[in-house]
């Protein structure tokens, strides 16, 4: 009665008011309804991952988040790291430094866009080579036994990082043989990354979904009990992986790597965490003081005097036998009127110079590439290869006459324990050959590189604070004239190569290859590591 006694027009307001709020109470309770369904759809099939031991994942194809369920280590930072320091420069890594305590505020994808924009502006795209030839090692380092022991199990295996896609698809394509991945996408403008990231959740949806089979089930495992991620729509059973089990996993021995890591290149030689980083940009103005002054007493001291202060200057020589190869030395080949042809592994540019400070003598070394800055500050005689076989044989055996020789048969450096191939050059010049086997160890900076400039190679060795170099002398080997210690006296030069390096390899405990040098600059420049020889030089 009330009701009919209003108005007309206040009759159809109330009408129209009541109609609307009827439709906005529905339309709230369906919206609830879905977003509970939506919300159970994503954590009911969420289990342990400890329980994906027992079910049978060879058939399905596993999709898993790289840093949540791979990684050990919960934080990206020194992967960003390594990418400032070597891409870019000591100052882009002091910045990068600088702003960890506000990575350390901000939400986890606000602190990737930062670091990305820090490391990666002004950088060269088709100049970026560090994805390949420094991060897989560090990545290797770190990567979870049980992780990896329960990925090997699927059928095809889809890898998902939150990381740039050029510094997570070597590592996880060539040596982890991840079948796909999908990492986030940079911006690049005129040839140069603009420090940015692609938005890219629809097209991550979408090119997961064309990797799956409609008929083939998803495993998808995560690093935390809520998931946010867009992509687990894509998976029919999740399992999840939590910080507490990731902690307890075993980092991954070197021999169970899917594939060998033989090549690496970077000048740093520790996992750059925040505290390692801030004790190096201590060390460094330190280190330019200390490596300036060994060079000074290693180019003006006699032998006597400059071995000792290197070793009080934190330098460690460890030598063994060679009081019988000095003693040997000292009987000349009256017969050939030659010296002793000293052939070593190579580990450093600094080889020859070591034998020589360990037998307190001079020696001439032969190299296959040396910068004009090494050739220059060298106090003993070093002459480049040309890689023509019978000039250089004329040129050695022209060498061995004036004196003793040392030559590097690998052609090229190695840091990782394999040998690669010798050239079998040296077994034909010389019936007095001493193999020798060294090893380095540095705690901080690589005094080797593949793509930096090779004339601060003896230098960031020398700014380590006390590098070590293991010098140990082999049995003389005869050459190919008369081969007794190689047990045939018909041994080709190549016998006697691969003998050497068979020794050696035997002595260091080093695996050894077939790989040349070509394949080193192949797989971290990008080139075939050939050097110029023109007449200038």
């Amino acid at each position: 009665m009330v009701f009919k006694a209003l108005p007309y027009s206040l009759r159809l307001v109330l009408f129209v008011s009541r109609l609307l709020l009827k439709l906005h109470q529905n339309h709230t309770k369906t919206l609830k309804r879905t977003l509970s369904n939506s919300h159970a759809s994503k954590l009911k099939s969420q289990t342990p991952v400890s329980l994906a031991q027992d079910s049978d994942l060879s058939l399905k194809t596993l999709i898993f988040d790289v840093e949540g369920t791979l990684l050990r280590s919960p934080s990206v930072f020194p992967y960003f790291m390594l990418v400032a320091f070597e891409a870019g420069s000591l100052i882009r890594a002091f910045v990068l430094f600088s702003l960890y305590p506000l990575l350390c505020l901000v939400k986890e994808d606000v602190s990737v866009k930062i670091m990305v924009m820090v490391c990666f502006f002004g950088i060269k795209k088709e100049n970026f080579r560090v994805g390949s030839s420094v991060l897989p090692k560090f990545f290797l380092e770190d990567v979870g036994m049980e992780g990896l022991d329960m990925l090997r199990r699927g059928r095809k295996k889809v890898g998902v990082s939150k990381l740039p896609q050029v510094m997570v698809e070597c590592f996880l394509k060539d040596y982890l043989e991840i079948d796909y991945v999908f990492g986030r996408d940079l911006v690049a403008c005129g040839g140069y990354y603009v420090g940015l990231m692609k938005e890219n959740k629809n097209i991550l949806k979408r090119r997961i979904n064309d990797v799956l089979e409609k008929d083939e089930d998803a495993t998808v495992c995560f690093s935390n009990k809520w998931i946010k991620h867009d992509w687990i729509m894509c998976s029919k059973e999740v399992y999840v992986v939590t910080n507490g089990e990731k902690i307890a996993w075993q980092s991954l021995p070197r021999e169970q790597y899917p594939k060998a890591l033989i090549f690496h290149d970077g000048r740093l030689a520790f996992r750059p965490e925040p505290l390692h980083m801030l004790v190096m940009f201590m060390w460094f103005p330190f280190a330019l003081v200390l490596a300036i002054s060994r060079v000074i007493i290693a180019l003006s001291l006699p032998y006597g005097a400059l071995i000792p202060i290197l070793e009080f200057t934190g330098l460690q020589l460890r030598l063994t036998n060679h009081k019988s190869v000095q003693k040997s030395g000292s009987d000349h080949d009256h017969k050939q009127h030659k010296g002793l042809l000293y052939v070593c592994n190579h580990r450093t540019l600094l080889d020859p110079l070591y034998l020589s400070f360990g037998l307190k003598k001079p020696f001439a070394a032969v190299t296959y590439s040396l910068s004009r800055m090494s050739e220059i500050l060298s106090p003993i005689k070093t002459v480049r290869l040309t890689r023509d076989r019978d000039q250089d044989a004329k040129m050695m055996d022209k060498m061995l006459k004036q004196g003793d020789l040392v030559v590097c048969p690998e052609g090229t450096t190695c840091r990782e324990p394999y040998l690669l191939r010798f050239s079998p050059l040296f077994a034909e010049l010389s019936d007095r050959i001493v193999p020798v086997a060294l090893d380095t160890h540095v705690s901080m900076f690589y005094g080797t590189t593949a793509g930096g400039l090779k004339c601060l190679d003896p230098f960031y060795f020398m700014m380590n604070p006390s590098p070590i170099y293991r010098v140990q002398f082999l049995e003389q080997v005869r050459g190919v004239s008369s081969n007794s210690r190689c047990g045939d006296a018909n041994s080709t030069r190549f016998d006697v190569a691969n003998y050497v390096q068979t020794e050696i390899g035997k002595t260091l405990e080093f695996e050894c290859t077939s790989l040349t040098r070509k394949d080193k600059y192949l797989a971290l420049a990008g080139n075939e590591g050939l050097v110029s020889t023109s007449k200038k030089r």
